[in-house]
This record gives C-alpha cells, structure tokens and sequence, in this order.
C-alpha cells in the first residue's frame, strides 16, 4: 500500500551537456516531475580524490556483494530468494555508480585534452610570431652589410693625395673653406680635378701621336735611304774577301754564321756562344765555321743545319685542327712511335721527339762532340767522335778505352747518360709506351747532366724547368767540362799506349818514377787481357769487392797475370771511368802450392793494400797517368819479396831455393800475422814494414 504513490508519481531525469545548474519541475502532466542537471556543472564540483575513494569503495562493496551471493547460493538458498535479490539491487546500485564516476574520468580527460591542444595552439601562434621576427631581424641585417659593403666606382680611381690637391688644385676647384670640413664635398672636389687633369693629359696624347707619325715618316725615309745604300756595300764586301782571307780576317764568314746562330734553339745558342766566349777568354783562336779542324791547343765552334727547315720549327703551331684530325694524329703517333727513334720521316717524328735542324759541334783536341737538342724532350744530347793521327788498333784491351758509347761515361761522379734528366720525360714516354730511354741512347746520343749545364738548362727532381736556358749556368760549368774533357782524352789516349807495351809484357815505367822501385824486378807480367762485366763476377776471389760496392758495371775490367817461376798471381783490376782521379782497384789470387786470396791470406792481404792504398806514392808526376803501370810494377816488386821470403821448402827436405832472396829486407816478417816488409825504401835499397 505504501508504494502505491510512488507508483503513481514518478520523476524523470533529464541530463545535458549544457545549461545552468537549475532543476527545472514541468507539469505537463499531473503526476511527473521532470528534472534537468549537467554533469559537467557537478564535475567541476567534485573532487578527483574523493572520487578515487568512492571508486576503490564501491568495488569491495561489490566484491563484498559478490562473495555473500555466492556464499548464500552455496548454502542452498533458491535463485528468487529475498536475500539474494536484495543483494542483486544493492550490486546494481553499485555499478550505477561505477558507471557514473568512469563518466566523470572520461570528461575529465576529454577537458585535461582540450585545456592541452588550446596551449599548444597558443604556443604555435608564438612559435610563428617568433620566426617572423627573425627572419626580419635576417632580411635587416642582410640589408644592413650591402649597405656597408657597398663600394663606390669613384674609389677604385687613384686619385691624388689630399696635400697635393690642395697644392695644386685652384680654388675654384679645391674650396677650401667648405671641403675641409665636409669630406664628402672634398671627395667631390678631387673628383673634379681629376676630371680636369685627365682632359689636359688626352689633348697632350693627341698631340704625341701626331708627332709620333712625323717622326715615323721621317724614319721610313731614312729606311729607303739606307737600302738605297746595300747593294753598292755588298758589292763592296765581295771585292774586299780576298783581302780578308789574306789578312786571316774572315769577317763575311762570321757574319754568316752569325746569321745561322739566330735561328738555334735557346740551349745550342746558349752553348755555342759561351763556348765561343771561352775560346776568346783563354787568350786561344776561335774558328766559328762549319766542319773546320783545329790542333789541339785551339777550340772551335761549328754549326750545321737546315736554316729554313730551323725556321718553319721555330713558328708556332696552327690550332687550327678539329677533334677527329687531333684524335687521328694521337693514334697515329701511338701506332707509329717505335719507328720514331730510327729516324723515319714519319708524322710523328715531328711532334714527339725530334732534333733541332743546326747542331752545334764543340772540338777539342781530336775529340769532336755533336749536340743535339731534343725538342719536345727539352734536353740536350751528345754524341762524340775521336780523330787521331796515329793508329790505335794495336792494342786488344785498349778496345772500349776510346768507344764513343762509354768515353764520357761518369765525366762528373755518378753521371752515366742513360737516363734523362727531366723529369716530364716519363710522363710523355708512357703516354707512348717506352719503357727506358737508354734503349734509344745510341741513336739520339747521352742526355749527360753535364750537357744540360752547358746548354743553361737545369731540371730539379720537384718540378720540372719550365723558364728558358740560363747562360750563367752554362759560363759557370764550361770552363770545368772542358778541363775534365781534355783529362779524359789524355788519360784514354795515355792508357792506350800502356795498354800496347802491357800486352807485350812489358811494364813501362818512365824515368820520372824509377826511383819508386827496386833496379831488378824478377817476376813479370805474363798476360794482360780485357774482360766483361759478367767474366769479373764469376771470379771467386773478387766477391768481397762485389759485397762492398766497389763494382760498377760501367767500370772497364782487366785481368793480369804475373808469373815467377812456379808461382803464378792473378790480379783482377777495376778501372773506374774516372781514371786516374779513382785510383785503379787490385784484387788478388796466389796459384803456388795452393790457392790463395786476400781472404785467406794476411800477406796477399798487404800486397792488395801496397797497390790499392798508397796512391800518393805511386801516381807519380801529375795528372797521375802512370798510375796504373806504378800499380803494377809495385805488384811485381811485392810478389818477388812475397817468394823470396817464404821458407825454402814446405815438406823440409834440403836443396836449392827456388826463389833465391835477391831483396834486402831488415826483417823478413813481424808480428803474429807474420806480414812481410813491402816496403820499399830509396835510396838505400832495403824493404822494412809499414
């Protein structure tokens, strides 16, 4: 009976997102009342800590519920009963308010979102406020250094100081009262002046130029003139030739030669006149004519070749070739280049190697030297020619003593002529595949370094010369060259005769070194023969020398033989290109009861050291050219004191010496080597120790 007016009055809830907090009451109908909230009002109300509580409270109330229903089930309770429904609305309850308070955290996030995105929104308005601003700030400063950096075209003119223009400037122009206190104005003003100084100075050029072509007009007919006066001086020159042949004044024939002169390479102009200039200083005839022989005591200077063919070289080259005619010429020229080096006219001959057309051709004594310039290489080569009066094909050995291939080997240490000496040569030598440019010496001669000097060129290992020849590296090598040349010539020339009287036997020893030997020497020189490179290595004894670097394959290498009785002593010897400056090396080997060496035997040892070491005893009257007849004469002194000294017979069985002692020696041997005294003392004639 109680719920009966319930039942009849009920009240609706109407829930918005908005409106005011009021609980609105319709009577639209008699027995409903309706009442409208909004949460959102309630949620800004509530607390989210109390709603957390509330939130864990309900769950154990319904947990709490939970555990009793299933508690009152598992007593026997029935599905409807009263305890187990009032349960069931009690839960419900519950989960109402569950739902209500998860509403609740839902519309919290859902406003803590919105509150973050319209910060967000607030900061991206400032963050684009911001980069606005700087870009301003950029464009103003940019703006602000063109206006510094700005330069006026007025301030790349030179104008005069401020000094002079007021000096010299009139006061129209100058105004002193204002531009020395305004600079712009004074800017303005030497402006001005400028201005005015430059009109004066193009009517003065105006002027000059009409006096320069008066001036040319009288040179012109000055030139009419003077050619007017050429064919009566050149006949003139032609009646006065037999007057200067007898007067030895031969002054057509220098002009000549002169004329030929111009048209040589800088390098061979640079060497023909600091040789010519070289004759003339040592007080000596110069000859400049082409193919003229001079004694011995002159230098000559000769030129030879193609004056027009040396002028069509000396034009510059025509660029006028497209890339198929250019690319056609470089496959030509790599198809073509190993017949470039046998002098076939070929295309190619032209542009990659080739020699300047006039040579130039230094003779001293009878040694000719041919120069030739490589003009694409930029270096210069030599070859050389000896002429003698007298017949040098006496003397087997003496055959590579005057070879124009090795005769001016290693002039100055070190300096071979195999190579070239610039270093931009490799580059073009691979471009066209050639491997050395010793394969080719024979034919374009040897790029020695010292030819380079003579001819003004130098090449450093960095970089390669790119400015024109230097005459006075050319003035400053000439003198030493030509000194080293004629020592070369005499040393060879020398050797040659020595090499003759060797062959026969015979040690020629001249008067002024008599007095460096015994007046008997027993043993003797058996044989004197040349020998290879290859020969000299095989040799046994002479490995320590090889070991040591003494060696070089352009040495010259000879083999002696001395012979006394049983015994026999070979002596290989090393002749250095640079002979007599490099003393002669001697190494030894002992066939007597035995085979002996310097390496096994302390006296074979000594006699190397007698022969080898003592150079100022031996070289006799300079320049030393009976250094190595000396050498070997000593070798034949120390063999006799060597056999004369040795015990009379190893196995001690009684009879004669087979080496009498003909020496005087003061001990015959000391110290625990047992060396024996090679030493030989004049003029008393005895042999003592060093």
């Amino acid at each position: 009976m109680s719920t009966d007016p319930l039942k009849k009055r009920k009240t609706k809830v109407i829930r918005g997102d908005g409106g005011t907090p009021e609980t609105k009451r319709i009577r639209g109908d008699a027995d409903q009342d309706v009442r409208v909230y909004n949460e959102e009002v309630e949620l800004e109300g509530r607390d989210t800590e109390q709603d957390y509580i509330l939130y864990k409270s309900t769950c154990e109330a319904v947990a709490k519920l939970m555990a009793e229903i299933q508690d009152l089930k598992a007593s026997g309770a029935k599905e409807g009963s009263m305890e187990v429904e009032e349960r069931r609305r009690r839960g419900s309850v519950h989960f109402i308010a569950l739902k209500k308070l998860n509403r609740m955290a839902h519309m919290r996030l859902k406003k803590a979102r919105d509150q973050t995105h319209e910060a967000k929104q607030r900061v991206d308005v400032l963050h684009l406020q911001l980069q606005n601003l700087l870009y301003e700030v950029l464009h103003l400063q940019k703006e602000i250094g063109k206006c510094l950096e700005f330069r006026s075209q007025h301030e790349e003119i030179e104008l005069v100081s401020v000094d002079e223009f007021f000096q010299e400037a009139p006061a129209e122009i100058s105004r002193p009262h204002l531009t020395k206190e305004d600079p712009h104005q004074l800017t303005l003003a030497r402006l001005d002046w400028e201005l005015e100084q430059r009109k004066r100075l193009a009517e003065q050029y105006k002027s000059s130029l009409c006096t320069k072509e008066k001036i040319l007009k009288g040179i012109e007919m000055k030139k009419e003139y003077l050619n007017s006066l050429q064919p009566g001086l050149q006949a003139i020159m032609q009646a006065s030739l037999p007057v200067q042949e007898y007067l030895s004044m031969p002054f057509e024939r220098v002009q000549k030669q002169a004329e030929v002169a111009r048209h040589l390479p800088p390098p061979l102009y640079v060497l023909l006149v600091q040789a010519s200039a070289y004759g003339q200083a040592c007080g000596k005839r110069m000859c400049v004519c082409v193919y003229v022989y001079v004694s011995d005591t002159n230098l000559s200077v000769s030129i030879s070749g193609d004056v027009d063919e040396a002028k069509a070289l000396s034009r510059p080259p025509e660029d006028s070739q497209d890339d198929e005619s250019d690319s056609d010429a470089e496959e030509e020229q790599q198809n073509t280049m190993p017949a470039l080096f046998i002098w076939t006219l070929n295309v190619s001959l032209v542009h990659a190697v080739k020699r300047s057309p006039p040579s130039c051709d230094v003779d001293g004594s009878i040694l000719h030297l041919f120069f030739y310039y490589l003009m694409n290489l930029n270096i210069l080569t030599v070859k050389v020619k000896v002429s003698a009066s007298a017949d040098l094909s006496g003397a087997i050995s003496a055959g590579e003593l005057l070879n124009p291939e090795s005769l001016l080997n290693c002039l100055y240490a070190s300096d071979h002529g195999q190579e070239t000496p610039n270093p931009a040569n490799r580059y073009q030598f691979d471009k066209v595949g050639i491997v050395s440019f010793a394969d080719y010496v024979a034919e374009l001669g040897h790029p020695y370094v010292w030819v380079q000097s003579l001819g003004g060129l130098h090449f450093s290992s960095d970089s390669p010369q790119v400015e024109g020849p230097h005459s006075s590296l050319s003035a400053s090598h000439m003198e030493s060259t030509m000194k080293l040349l004629r020592g070369r010539l005499q040393a060879r020339l020398a050797l040659h005769k020595q090499f003759s009287s060797l062959e026969h036997s015979i040690v020629p020893v001249s008067n002024e070194c008599q007095h460096l030997f015994p007046a008997k020497v027993v043993s003797r020189l058996a044989h004197w023969t040349m020998m290879s490179y290859e020969e000299f290595v095989e040799l046994s004894f002479v490995q320590h020398v090889m070991k040591a670097g003494l060696v070089r394959n352009t040495d010259l290498f000879f083999m002696a033989t001395v012979e006394r009785g049983t015994a026999r002593l070979q002596a290989a010897v090393v002749l250095n290109p640079r002979y007599p400056e490099i003393t002669p090396l001697f190494s030894l080997s002992l066939l007597w009861k035995g085979e002996r060496s310097g390496r096994t035997d302390d006296n074979l040892r000594a006699m190397e050291s007698e022969v080898n070491v003592f150079r100022s005893e031996l070289q006799g009257p300079r320049p030393g050219l009976q250094l190595l007849t000396n050498q070997m004469q000593r070798l034949c002194v120390c063999l006799d004191v060597y056999l004369e000294t040795e015990s009379q017979v190893c196995d001690g069985s009684e009879g004669p010496r087979e080496f009498p002692r003909e020496k005087m020696c003061l001990r015959t041997a000391r110290g625990p080597n047992r060396l024996k005294p090679f030493k030989y003392n004049h003029p008393q004639g005895f042999f003592s120790h060093r």
